[in-house]
C-alpha cells in the first residue's frame, strides 16, 4: 500500500510494478504529481514552482528517459536577481554586480565590506551576523536578506549560522573576485553553459505518463482518497482507510507529512509521539498564474525578487522553460510565487484580491504592462517546504524510534521524510524502499547500497548517493 501519488509515491509503485509486485496508491487530490504536478488553466500549463530535471543518480535519469522518451527537452538555463530596477546575475558576477548597483552605491557596499573585516560582530551566532561579516552589511541586505526572509519566513537574525556555512560555503567576496578573473582567461566556453531537463508539457507529463504506465501494469491509483485513518495491530500496520473504503496490505510506505500520518495512527499514538509530531512545522506557498500578451517578456526560466517592496519572492516564466507551456506563441504564461503560511492573510485572500496583487507588482517591477495582463488564476499548495524550526531534531528522532518498531512501514519523499529535497532525491528513497519490500535492507535516512541485493538490478553507487546528497537544497534552522 502506497500513501501519496507525488513523485515518491507513483515511483514506489513504478519500481514494484517493475518486479511484478502488486501495491495500490491512495491519492487525497485529484490529480497526480504533488508539488510536482503541471496545472492547466484554458491551454496554459504552469508548475507549483519550478522544477529541473537534474540529476547524479543515472538510474533516476534512466526513469526520466524511459518515460518520457523524446518528449524530455534540454533547456539552458538563465536566471537572475531582481533588485530595484536591476538585474544581477545568478550566481553573482563581482563586475555585472558593480554595474547594476551604480558608482555611489558599490562603492558603500566596498567600505561596508572593508568594515566588516576590520571591526566583524561576534558571536555569530545567526545567518545575518554571519553573511554581514563575509560580505557587508550592504550586501547582505541587497542580495540576502529580504529574498531569505520572504522564503522562510523567519528574520534573518533568527535564523542559525549554520545554515549559512553550509549554503554558503567556500563563496566569499573574494572567491567571487578570484573566479572573475579566472573566468575572464578561461577559453573554454562550455564552462559558461547551464543546462538541464524539462519535460515538453512541464512535469505532470511524467507524472501523468507514469500513473498511465503502472495502471496498464495493474497497479490502482485511486485518486480523491484522503487518508482518514491508518490501522494498527501487534506492532504491524494492518490497513488504511481513505476516501471512504478500506485497504490492506502487508507492507506500507508513506509519502503524506508525517506529522499527518502519526495523527492518523489508529490506536493512536503514544501521547509524547503526538506532541513531537506537532514540532514539524511546514511552509506554504501559492502561485498566481498570469497570461500576459507577449512572448519575449524577459528571457530568464525564472527571477529571484530581493526586492522588499513587493511581496513576491520568486517569477517564472514558463515558455522559457518549453514553448509549448503556452497555446499561443504570442503570449506567456508567467507564475507569481508567494511563500507564506496558511494562518498568514495572503493564504487566505480570494483568488481575485490574489491576481490582482500579482498583475500590480508585476506592473510595479516592470515586468508586464497592466493593459496586457489578460486573465490569472491561483493555485494554493499547503506543506509545500518542510521548515526545521524549534525542536524538529527531537520529534523526528522519535518518528524514527517508533518506526524501528513497526518493520512494514516506510517513509519517503520531501514531506515523507521532513526533508527539504529535490526530486531526484524522492525518487531515489521510494527505489530503495520499494526493494525493501521485497527483500533488500537500505537504511532510507542514511542511503547506502545494498550491494548484494543490487546483483539482480539496475546498480547504484554509493559515489552515486554522495553527488545525490550534495545537490539537494538546504533549509534554515530557526534560533
Amino acid at each position: 500500500m502506497i500513501l501519496g501519488a507525488g513523485p515518491a509515491g507513483l515511483t514506489a509503485a513504478y519500481e514494484l510494478s517493475n518486479s511484478g509486485t502488486p501495491c495500490v496508491v491512495l491519492e487525497r487530490d485529484a490529480v497526480v504529481g504533488g508539488l510536482a504536478r503541471t496545472v492547466e488553466y484554458r491551454g496554459f500549463r504552469f508548475d507549483i514552482g519550478g522544477h529541473r530535471f537534474y540529476t547524479k543518480v543515472s538510474l533516476v535519469q534512466k526513469i526520466w528517459r524511459d518515460v518520457l522518451g523524446e518528449d524530455l527537452l534540454t533547456c539552458k538555463r538563465l536566471s537572475r536577481i531582481y533588485y530595484k530596477s536591476r538585474f544581477f546575475q545568478y550566481p553573482l558576477e563581482p563586475l555585472n554586480a558593480i554595474r547594476g548597483l551604480g558608482a555611489t552605491e558599490a562603492l558603500r557596499c566596498a567600505l561596508s565590506f572593508l568594515r566588516s573585516q576590520l571591526f566583524p560582530t561576534l558571536p555569530e551566532h545567526d545567518f545575518a551576523t554571519w553573511v554581514s561579516n563575509r560580505f557587508g552589511r550592504r550586501l547582505f541586505e541587497t542580495f540576502f536578506e529580504s529574498f531569505t526572509e520572504k522564503v522562510w519566513g523567519l528574520e534573518c537574525h533568527k535564523i542559525a549560522a549554520e545554515w549559512a556555512a553550509q549554503r554558503i560555503q567556500g563563496l566569499s567576496v573574494w572567491t567571487l573576485l578570484r573566479d572573475a578573473v579566472l573566468r575572464r582567461f578561461d577559453k573554454q566556453p562550455k564552462t559558461l553553459i547551464k543546462e538541464f531537463q524539462y519535460p515538453r508539457l512541464g512535469p505532470g507529463m511524467l507524472w501523468s505518463r507514469m500513473k498511465e504506465i503502472v495502471e496498464q501494469r495493474g497497479v490502482p491509483v485511486i485518486l480523491n482518497a484522503p487518508v482518514e485513518s491508518v490501522q494498527r495491530r501487534d506492532g504491524r500496520i494492518v490497513s488504511v482507510r481513505a476516501g471512504g473504503e478500506t485497504y490492506y496490505g502487508t507492507h506500507f510506505i508513506s509519502s503524506i507529512a508525517i506529522r499527518e500520518l502519526i495523527q492518523k495512527l489508529h490506536p493512536a499514538a503514544p501521547p509524547n509521539l503526538l506532541v513531537a509530531s506537532k514540532n514539524l512545522h511546514y511552509r506554504d506557498f501559492l502561485t498566481v498564474a498570469l497570461m500576459v500578451r507577449g512572448r519575449n517578456l524577459f528571457p530568464d526560466n525564472w527571477i529571484y525578487v530581493h526586492d522588499p517592496a513587493v511581496a513576491v519572492g520568486r517569477v517564472q516564466n514558463y515558455g522559457n522553460w518549453s514553448p509549448e507551456m503556452t497555446p499561443d506563441p504570442d503570449m506567456s504564461c508567467l507564475g507569481v510565487e508567494y511563500f507564506c503560511n496558511i494562518t498568514d492573510a495572503l493564504w487566505n485572500a480570494s483568488d481575485a484580491e490574489l491576481i490582482a496583487m500579482a498583475k500590480r507588482e508585476m506592473v510595479q517591477l516592470g515586468l508586464v504592462r497592466e493593459q496586457n495582463v489578460v486573465d490569472g488564476a491561483v493555485v494554493r499548495m499547503p506543506k509545500a517546504y518542510p521548515v526545521y524550526g524549534r525542536g524538529y531534531q527531537e520529534g523526528l528522532a522519535m518518528v524514527r524510534e517508533f518506526l524501528a518498531t513497526v518493520p512494514n512501514l516506510q517513509l519517503v519523499g520531501r514531506n515523507g521524510m521532513h526533508r527539504y529535497n529535490n526530486q531526484d532525491h524522492s525518487m531515489l528513497t521510494a527505489i530503495l524502499a520499494a526493494r525493501n519490500v521485497v527483500g533488500a535492507r537500505f537504511d532510507l535516512w542514511n542511503l547506502n547500497v545494498d550491494r548484494d541485493y543490487l546483483e539482480a538490478g539496475p546498480q547504484i553507487s554509493n559515489e552515486e548517493i554522495a553527488a545525490l546528497e550534495r545537490t539537494q537544497p538546504l533549509v534554515p534552522t530557526a534560533i
